[in-house]
């Protein structure tokens, strides 16, 4: 699986509230369409898919909500994009398929958000590494 292309289509962050008292943040990567791309521009043994996705964060209570929609386009080998188109008619996913899809939607969405909510004067959705002085140990 080799990722070809990776486009958002939308992108939206909207806060409600600077008020941050019992925050919870809650994350949601949602699969809308899997379908066979056809290109004369890619030339590869292999088959393209096109999949459709979203990605949010809810702030709550009611403080602020980010939305991600893309699409990601992946070279795949022609029996597992059959397998896949042929699951998605059920509306179904792979687990096979699903994680690898899952994680370049977290990593490219998260690098978005993660700058929409420092713009946004928003909490992070994801501990940043921090160095701490070392806490001094008695013998």
């Amino acid at each position: 699986m080799k990722l070809v292309g990776f486009n958002f289509d939308k992108i939206s962050v909207e806060k409600m509230s600077s008020q941050f008292e019992n925050l919870k943040i809650s994350t949601k990567i949602d699969i809308s369409d899997i379908s066979s791309v056809k290109s004369d521009f890619f030339k590869t043994k292999e088959e393209l898919l096109g999949i459709k996705f979203s990605f949010g964060l809810d702030y709550e209570p009611n403080i602020a909500k980010i939305e991600l929609i893309g699409t990601i386009l992946l070279s795949l080998d022609s029996k597992i994009a059959k397998e896949a188109l042929k699951q998605w008619k059920d509306k179904k996913i792979s687990e096979e398929f699903k994680l690898p899809v899952f994680n370049i939607i977290l990593r490219k969405a998260t690098l978005r958000a993660l700058r929409l909510e420092e713009e946004m004067n928003l909490p992070l959705h994801i501990q940043l590494p921090s160095l701490r002085k070392d806490q001094e140990t008695k013998d």
